[in-house]
């Protein structure tokens, strides 16, 4: 071979090898500032704990280094330890770099995951190769926010899709809240989640809402209805929001209402001193822990009894809601897990909001809800089928459950269900 051929082949070898460290250095640059970021946020909000504005938890050197595979190779990655003071366990988790990461994550995922921690559109190209490898070195600014506008699209198509046939049992509402570029009202976004009839969880609507009102989420469910989804579900599980409730009375009157355990504990706790919150937990812990409704019954009234005389206002927020808040009795026990709370939205959108926090500069309303969107889309594609799917048939056909048992000769006897 022509020695200048191999004097070029490798001297490109050695310019490839540079410039591929150059993309490992600027992927653990990335890395780092992210989870900077992620450990700060976590520091500022736990100060905020304190009366005396100390730091209860503080930095604690960093977890032994990892490698996460990349489109470039592997890329060495240390991620913060914290200690927590007051010995309750706080640990600094990241949403970016998970315990259980190996390889970096895909387009898809990590586009918008960059644009909520406002890397500027300029810079997608570059941090783009760094973490996924050369096929992301076409996306340029103008690529960049032509496929940005694409998902806009696919969005709105999502919103607009046909439901007819489908059926779903159960729902999840929540309203999850965001904070936007040059916006000092703090963004909420309308998210339903359903559970169809084989037991696969689905996201049906997320939209730009207004502060949770009534008529924002008519108009949700009632596009809902108008797609096709004309059998009301069996039952809607959701936090307070007197808004969701009432639209659903009006556009599904069928369905029955589930108030979400996680929220009441925590409006319950909220009015009363913290001396007594960790042992009214446990009390209100014993109430949907209860095997029966009737067990339920006389731990709602042990804790109305202990604390009512104290603190009538806490009380009085436990004990309007107390037959929406046991409504899960009257379906299979194997379901009762997911249908307390509203987990499946929580844990959803809980990294896609730490991603969002203290957050300007990062786009208009709109932008933000494709973004977000696109975050919920991949995950929807890892959420697990609902345990005792099989049972989903026979809450469809109105088959009883008393206690989370069906209701058959043997339990003719049982005490009647209790009126929605």
């Amino acid at each position: 071979m022509d020695k200048a051929i191999v004097s070029n082949f490798k001297e490109q070898g050695a310019t490839l090898d540079a410039l591929t460290e150059l993309v490992r250095q600027g992927a653990r640059e990335i890395i780092a500032q992210a989870l900077e970021v992620e450990v700060k946020e976590l520091l500022s909000i736990m100060s905020q704990e304190m009366p005396d504005g100390k730091m209860s938890v503080v930095r604690n050197g960093y977890l032994p280094e990892r490698e996460i595979l990349t489109g470039a190779g592997p890329v060495a990655v240390k991620v913060p330890k914290v200690r927590d003071r007051l010995g309750r366990g706080v640990k600094f988790t990241s949403s970016l770099v998970p315990p259980y990461l190996k390889r970096a994550e895909r387009v898809e995922e990590f586009l918008p995951l960059l644009y909520l921690r406002c890397v500027s559109t300029g810079d997608f190209s570059e941090a783009l190769v760094a973490l996924l490898g050369p096929g992301a070195k076409v996306l340029s600014a103008s690529t960049v926010s032509r496929l940005k506008q694409t998902w806009q699209d696919e969005h709105r198509e999502r919103g607009a899709r046909s439901l007819k046939g489908k059926r779903y049992v159960y729902l999840w509402a929540d309203g999850v809240y965001f904070n936007v570029r040059a916006d000092d009202v703090r963004q909420c976004i309308l998210v339903i989640i359903g559970a169809t009839a084989d037991g696969r969880k689905e996201l049906l609507a997320l939209e730009d809402g207004y502060r949770e009102s009534e008529q924002s989420w008519h108009e949700l469910l009632a596009d809902l209805r108008s797609q096709g989804m004309t059998d009301p579900p069996r039952l809607a599980v959701a936090d307070g929001a007197l808004g969701f409730w009432a639209a659903l009375s009006k556009v599904f009157p069928e369905t029955r209402h589930q108030r979400c355990w996680v929220h009441k504990t925590a409006n319950v706790l909220n009015k009363l001193p913290k001396s007594v919150q960790k042992k009214a937990k446990a009390g209100l812990q014993a109430i949907w822990m209860a095997e029966t409704r009737e067990e339920a019954h006389k731990a709602f009234d042990r804790c109305l009894q202990r604390y009512e005389p104290k603190y009538p206002k806490a009380m009085e927020c436990l004990s309007k809601d107390r037959q929406d808040l046991l409504a899960f009795y009257d379906f299979p026990a194997e379901h009762w897990l997911h249908i307390r709370t509203t987990n499946p939205v929580e844990s959803t959108f809980a990294t896609v909001r730490l991603r969002t926090a203290k957050t300007r500069g990062c786009g208009s309303r709109e932008t933000i809800l494709a973004m977000v969107f696109k975050l919920a889309q991949s995950a929807e594609k890892r959420w697990k089928r609902l345990r005792g799917y099989k049972l989903l048939g026979k809450v469809i056909t109105g088959v009883k459950f008393v206690n989370g048992e069906e209701l058959n000769e043997e339990t003719e006897d049982a005490p009647d269900r209790e009126a929605a």
